[in-house]
């Protein structure tokens, strides 16, 4: 039972770490549509990045915050941003815009499993542990789409975001509840959560909205 605990926490630091470049880049990209300066797009990286964490850790009372406990973050964030401004300035907007759907519905789905995770560790109920996954993996969203002055995404895209994260974070409670390997409740849950996000960019899929 040691050996899969540390096999999971280790899988679970590698998943955040790919979850918050996979976010980051999505930041970066945003600011660069919006034609911010290279602080302006630092900044956004970073609350894309760390965003949903950090309200996670908070509510959860979780000291220090996941990016202070691993500060390697923060530089990869920071190369990150950089690297990417310096290739952008020579690529199309728009096409990268959509090149991203694919690694931001990953990070989502990590992002989901990793605040899933945190939360059963913490014995907390089921419908708990599944809203902090969702709050860590859209809330980032949220706040790069307030920073660069629009409504988030998540709230009127129409297209199935923050229901993938719910789905994914209860295959997670599921599995947890029967004794599953950590590893394997992680997986699936990015399983479940990207794989419905690809489906619904695939199939078009779009929930109800407000007719004017």
């Amino acid at each position: 039972m040691d050996k899969v605990q540390i096999w999971g926490e280790t899988l679970r630091l590698i998943v955040e770490l790919s979850a918050t470049a996979a976010f980051a880049l999505a930041g970066v990209i945003e600011a660069a549509r919006k034609r911010l300066d290279a602080v302006g797009v630092c900044v956004v990286g970073f609350l894309t990045a760390f965003g949903g964490g950090t309200l996670r850790d908070l509510l959860l009372d979780q000291r220090p915050f996941f990016w202070v406990q691993h500060v390697e973050m923060l530089w990869g964030v920071l190369g990150l941003c950089v690297l990417a401004m310096a290739f952008l300035r020579h690529r199309h907007f728009e096409l990268t815009e959509r090149a991203i759907q694919v690694p931001d519905a990953l990070g989502l789905g990590l992002f989901a499993a990793t605040g899933t995770h945190q939360a059963l560790l913490l014995d907390l109920p089921g419908i708990v542990a599944v809203l902090m996954g969702v709050i860590t993996g859209v809330f980032g969203g949220v706040l790069r789409d307030v920073v660069c002055n629009q409504i988030p995404a998540a709230f009127h895209g129409h297209r199935p975001y923050t229901v993938c994260a719910f789905a994914g974070g209860w295959v997670y409670v599921g599995l947890w509840q029967v004794a599953a390997p950590g590893w394997v409740a992680l997986l699936a849950c990015v399983g479940v959560t990207a794989g419905l996000r690809w489906l619904a960019l695939w199939r078009d899929w779009e929930l109800p909205a407000w007719k004017p």
